[in-house]
């Protein structure tokens, strides 16, 4: 093989020109960090157009060979790492090639053999060099050297040099030998397309998981199957974004049940009441704390931050043994890996998991979370140290906590732990990832002097005001992920404006050193768009779910990179144009009359306590009255009508038959458990949002824009794109139908305007809270046709009010206010004999308990029993609750059956701190996803607890 004639040889030293090694000797003799210090160099000599065509096909090979090469030791270094052929289309007849290899007309060297005649083959090949190649070093016709005939018709290509750091270098050669210089004009360098996605939805673009959990746990099908549809699921996942040219794709964000739940089981967390005796983790531990099982109750459930999203919540103390028990994270990289895609581990942050978590029972309620950051640390760094060995060259921690207002102490958390870390990360590029508001200006200063980190992600859709502390100060040679792709609604990206930020960003921290990406996990938002064949195509134009917001991200990258595509941004603006001025979004009656809302405070005229009178005198209740939230189990049958209804496989009558049959089933049911106000059971409902949505003007729907909640329970939010308003009553047939049914107090069961907003895709054109005092005004017409129609009780459930509180403090008074008002609207006008109650579940309501009572319902029920009876706290604290109130008594998420015993002994600790005339019992929340095996006796414990303390409080008066 020649020693010299390639202009790698010409310019490097003797002692640089080292030869070829066709394997590494160990990891060491690989470059510690590859992927975001590449520096690409394309050279050549323009002699015609058809250069920038070679010149691009080249460069496409390259970052092909690089991109199999980072973080990649299967493959072992050889003389080439990748080799492709590029045909040159030449228009000239073809010449007879000839037989004779000493014809000077057949070009051959020691690297290949390349004919020159028409549409003749270049080949490249990808070759590992010791020498650090120097724009600098190389004068003007040193860097013109042609490679292949002068002909005009031909392109010369000189060479492409890839530049790495370590003094490594690769090199691309074409297969022609050098001639003499000629001097010729250079083109600037394509940038290499840096994108990255935070996270995926794992639920699949139908559901596939959902189905696959329900019928494991169901026992109709095993463990192999189910690991089955998830190893599909995350195959599809990865091969997607691959396709989609994403540079950091994420693996280890695709759970079974939860994120949180799998550092739980990670670090070996499990609560002693499931019975775990160490060793890897398996289905059964694992579900059984998620959901619980016969014997034991699951762990409590939560909102995940401001969204809708649930996580299980860690339960710690002093005594847990922590130890590396489940190997989930390392074995999800493995598994992309064999599929040929490199990804980006992603664990939940050490500091956030314990911010996330809570003292388990028995543990004192001070007990400080974080004094155990040194005992998770080293499964941190078994994690860690498995990962490099698999070969992974990036690690994402996700700290989300980093935008809440932190004291100093848990500040310090943050670089105690990364400290502790640094080591273990040495060699790894590290990336932070923070998300869902602003990073605090302090935050911001801790994270970004972080030890052994290389990358900061923020988001920029919902944090734009952390904009201007990058501006302010970002760390030199630190990378940022601009997370500027929404990853929490389904409005397409105005790229134009992105693009603009994004330029901006890129003269603070440098064109090498941004990174486009989402804003947060795309978990947030509907799988493919792909899916919506019957969705109005003007409105389709609009949005993005999550496969088309890869797509966005990539779009960005690319035009950052030079490679703009200026056929999608042309469609792209002509869609937001078409949103700004489309006359459906805007209906001039319902502006006006929110804006007539200004001035009042929407208050009843009467004070709780004479309401609570006037109302008992009517509806003539027992003490600790009972009810249920107001959904029953959808069965099969249930939802096989509902379905067939829309498909018009059966008529508008046979359908209210078979509706008005179950909801007489489900009130006979109640009258022969002797509960006292009852409900009709919502068969007609699919969801609870989506079904006032598809009566009231301004919504869209999907037919497979899923989302998961927790677990297998997935939700389909409407879309918001106009103003909204309400055609025709609602709910009014089916109430009346189901109080005919009985003489006992029916609810009339509607959603809150504040829970309709913060569980649906809102559009983000006006201010959240005109758009939810249009919601407000709709429900206020509903429940002022079920009073008129002799519905006496009224429930407004508002079950995510809370989830909609900004995580900022100095953003929480102004959101409850017009959260509060917004409720109050919808009864302000009820006599005071109807009774209005809500609901709230699964968050923490101990902080708002003041605007809850604000909110001057007269009854509210609460989830209270999972979240291990926390909410009891506030009131032993000393608030005084006037209204009536019903904190939960059991857990309706768990298959799990209390006993009477059991719910006798939760009420009791209620009286404790409530007064019993304001009490009443029911469950945490709805029965829908429960079967009637489960909920017939549950129910039944429920009103035999409720009948024995009735017995024991009169006796003791």
């Amino acid at each position: 093989m020649k020693k010299q004639g390639t202009n790698l040889d010409r310019h490097c030293s003797p002692s640089e020109r080292l030869p070829r090694r066709t394997t590494p000797k160990s990891r060491q003799d690989l470059p510690h960090s590859l992927g975001p210090d590449t520096l690409f160099i394309v050279t050549y000599m323009l002699q015609s157009t058809q250069s920038l065509s070679v010149a691009g096909r080249m460069m496409s090979a390259a970052r092909k060979a690089h991109s199999q090469r980072v973080g990649d030791e299967s493959y072992g270094l050889n003389s080439y790492l990748y080799k492709e052929e590029v045909k040159i289309p030449h228009k000239k007849k073809k010449r007879k090639r000839s037989t004779n290899r000493h014809d000077p007309q057949r070009k051959t060297n020691e690297r290949g053999r390349v004919g020159n005649e028409c549409g003749r083959t270049w080949s490249c090949e990808i070759e590992e060099r010791h020498c650090q190649l120097e724009p600098d070093r190389f004068p003007m016709s040193d860097r013109s050297l042609p490679l292949g005939s002068p002909s005009s018709n031909r392109a010369t290509l000189l060479s492409l040099r890839v530049s790495l750091s370590l003094s490594h270098s690769l090199s691309l050669f074409p297969r022609e030998e050098e001639e003499e210089p000629v001097a010729a004009p250079l083109l600037s360098p394509p940038r290499e397309m840096a994108s990255h996605i935070v996270g995926y939805p794992r639920m699949g673009p139908k559901r596939e998981l959902k189905f696959a959990l329900e019928s494991f746990w169901d026992g109709k099908s095993s463990a192999e199957d189910l690991q089955k549809v998830a190893a599909d699921l995350r195959s599809s996942i990865w091969k997607q974004m691959a396709d989609a040219s994403i540079k950091y794709i994420p693996s280890n964000t695709f759970a079974y049940y939860d994120q949180v739940l799998d550092t739980t089981a990670m670090l070996g967390a499990v609560p002693p009441r499931y019975g775990w005796k160490g060793g890897e983790i398996g289905h059964d531990v694992y579900f059984s704390m998620a959901r619980g099982n016969a014997s034991v109750p699951a762990m409590e459930m939560t909102k995940w931050f401001d969204t809708n999203y649930h996580y299980i919540v860690p339960e710690l103390g002093p005594d847990v043994k922590f130890s590396y028990a489940s190997h989930k994270a390392v074995s999800e990289y493995k598994e992309a890996k064999a599929l040929g895609v490199n990804t980006v581990p992603v664990l939940v942050g050490p500091v956030s998991y314990l911010l996330l978590s809570k003292p388990a029972k028995g543990v004192d309620k001070n007990f400080s979370l974080l004094s155990l950051l040194g005992k998770i640390l080293p499964v941190y760094k078994e994690v860690i140290s498995e990962l490099k060995a698999a070969g992974a060259s990036w690690i994402q921690f996700d700290e989300p906590t980093l935008v809440m207002d932190l004291d100093s102490h848990k500040l310090q958390a943050f670089t105690e732990a990364y400290s502790q870390l640094e080591s273990s990360l040495s060699g790894l590029n590290v990336l932070i990832e923070t998300y869902f508001a602003d990073i605090p200006a302090e935050a911001y200063k801790v994270l970004t002097s972080l030890k052994g980190v290389t990358g900061f992600g923020f988001d920029l859709v919902r944090g734009t005001k952390t904009l201007d502390l990058i501006k302010g100060a970002f760390p030199k040679g630190k990378y940022l992920f601009a997370g500027v792709v929404d990853g929490r609604n389904i409005w397409a990206n105005d790229l134009a404006a992105s693009l603009s930020t994004l330029n901006a960003l890129e003269g603070i921290v440098g064109k090498d050193k941004l990174v486009v990406s989402t804003s947060c996990s795309l978990l947030h938002t509907a799988v493919d768009l792909v899916n919506e064949t019957k969705l109005d195509k003007e409105i389709k134009s609009w949005l993005a779910f999550a496969a088309q917001k890869v797509v966005e991200v990539n779009m960005l990258a690319k035009a950052l990179a030079g490679q703009k595509d200026e056929a999608f941004f042309s469609a792209n603006a002509t869609a937001q144009a078409s949103r700004k001025t489309s006359p459906r979004v805007i209906n001039q009656a319902v502006q006006k009359a929110a804006a007539a809302l200004k001035g009042s405070d929407h208050r009843r005229a009467t004070n709780v306590s004479a309401r609570l009178d006037a109302q008992q005198k009517k509806l003539n209740l027992p003490i600790l009255p009972t009810t249920t939230i107001g959904s029953f189990p959808q069965t099969v049958e249930l939802r096989r009508v509902r379905r067939e209804y829309k498909a018009k496989k059966i008529s508008e009558d046979e359908y209210v038959k078979a509706i008005k049959e179950e909801i007489n089933k489900v009130v006979k049911l109640q009258e022969e458990l002797d509960i006292d106000v009852l409900v009709h059971g919502e068969p007609e409902r699919n969801d609870m949002v989506e079904y006032f949505g598809e009566q009231l003007s301004g919504f869209a729907f999907t037919v497979n824009g899923w989302v998961q909640s927790y677990g297998s329970r997935c939700v389909k939010p409407p879309i918001i794109y106009g103003d909204v308003s309400r055609p025709k009553p609602m709910t009014v047939f089916w109430s009346s139908m189901a109080q005919s049914m009985t003489a006992r107090p029916m609810k009339g069961m509607l959603t809150g305007p504040v829970t309709i907003l913060n569980w649906s895709f809102v559009r983000n054109d006006q201010p959240r809270f005109e758009t939810c005092y249009q919601i407000a005004l709709a429900i206020k017409d509903e429940v002022e046709d079920l009073e008129k129609a002799g519905i006496n009780v009224i429930q407004i459930d508002e079950a995510a009010l809370r989830e909609g509180l900004p995580l900022r403090k100095s953003e929480q008074a102004f959101y409850l206010e017009w959260a509060v008002h917004s409720f109050r609207i919808t009864n302000c006008g009820v006599k005071d004999t109807t009774q209005i109650h809500t609901h709230m579940c699964y968050s923490h309501f101990n902080d708002i308990i003041h605007s809850i009572i604000d909110m001057d319902a007269d009854v509210i029920t609460i989830e209270n029993s999972r979240s291990d009876e926390k909410l009891l706290s506030v009131f032993r604290e000393g608030v005084k609750y006037g209204a009536g109130i019903g904190p939960g008594v059991y857990d309706i998420h768990s298959p799990r059956i209390p006993s009477t015993e059991e719910i006798a002994d939760r009420v009791n600790k209620m009286l404790a701190v409530l007064e019993k005339n304001i009490l009443w019992v029911n469950p945490d929340c709805g029965l829908k996803t429960r079967k009637y095996t489960e909920v017939k006796p549950a129910l039944k414990n429920m009103v035999a607890a409720a009948k024995v303390l009735r017995t024991q409080l009169a006796s003791t008066k």
